[in-house]
């Protein structure tokens, strides 16, 4: 059985917009740590969080996001 994680592209996209978590947080309408726990893994966004980021960072939704298969 296959199991699929959330991987993501959100720390790139953001430093080639030279933002800080802060500065995007605030762009999307989210915490820091929000950011953070996405950018690390911990935290799945949801659909409209994923398009307000993909908008804000001017990239496709799966140009940010991609899904990592996990063979146990």
């Amino acid at each position: 059985m296959t199991v699929e994680t959330l991987g993501n592209r959100l720390k790139v996209a953001r430093a080639e917009h030279g933002l800080s978590q802060e500065q995007l947080a605030g762009l999307v309408g989210v915490t820091r740590q929000t950011i953070s726990a996405i950018e690390t893994g911990l935290y799945c966004p949801s659909a409209l969080l994923a398009f307000r980021l993909a908008r804000q960072l001017e990239k496709r939704v799966d140009e940010l996001f991609f899904l990592k298969g996990e063979t146990p």
